[in-house]
């Protein structure tokens, strides 16, 4: 079974301690909310996770069931990241968007050329899960605010990652869109086993929809707490 641990993971960031001391276990098929007021270290623990920001002490793990143990230095293939600032290209559709997520496995000439027919039906359909396939082929920079989050959640999830780290997936969303993205996000653990991490602010998505719930303590870096949301079957 895949899972994810940090063993005595800490962060300090000007000579102040975000956390520390976070041990987690993590299996697969969860769905973890990370919880705590602004400015807790919700995003720089994603971040630590991505490997984008490098941890004071500790490590970070990522099990897989083949017996492989990777580390953020080399769980890029695995992982799918889900920013807050989003990271889209604003002058190409909101298609290739989705599709740029595999620019790195087939690299810029098979974006000039194209897609093989398969893949571009997987981002398609996706596009429809999130409710924006009639956008499929209308300039980014012509979209809202929540169209352009839902390509950036598209984008992460047709790369197929086993791991997805999402810092508030669902913060320019209303209510409806809000709870299709987590439901979707929440099949894709039960379903196909993912692991998923994800910032959130509201408490009835967290109920609906979490496996457990991680909450950092603004007070004490080692006040953190690791809750069961739902009894895993």
């Amino acid at each position: 079974m895949n899972h994810l641990e940090t063993h005595k993971l800490g962060l300090s960031r000007n000579g102040n301690w975000l956390f520390r001391n976070l041990d987690l276990k993590i299996p697969s098929g969860s769905l973890v909310a990370i919880l705590g007021p602004s400015g807790v270290g919700k995003s720089s623990l994603l971040s630590c996770l991505s490997g984008s920001e490098i941890q004071t002490e500790g490590k970070i793990e990522f099990h897989f069931k083949n017996g492989k143990v990777r580390t953020t230095e080399n769980i890029n293939p695995e992982l799918g990241i889900i920013f807050q600032s989003l990271r889209l290209t604003e002058h190409v559709t909101v298609l290739e968007n989705v599709l740029y997520g595999k620019i790195a496995k087939y690299g810029i000439k098979q974006s000039i050329f194209g897609f093989p027919e398969q893949d571009m039906k997987h981002a398609y359909q996706i596009l429809k899960d999130l409710g924006i396939a009639h956008l499929a082929h209308k300039w980014t920079s012509q979209t809202s605010g929540g169209e352009k989050q839902r390509t950036a959640i598209a984008r992460t999830l047709f790369q197929s990652p086993k791991i997805i780290l999402a810092d508030e997936p669902v913060s320019n969303l209303d209510t409806y869109y809000s709870g299709r993205v987590m439901g979707l996000l929440r099949n894709l653990a039960n379903q196909e086993g993912k692991i998923i991490m994800t910032a959130l602010h509201d408490p009835q998505l967290v109920s609906r929809f979490a496996d457990f719930a991680l909450s950092l303590n603004p007070e004490d870096p080692e006040g953190w707490n690791l809750r069961e949301v739902r009894p895993k079957v």
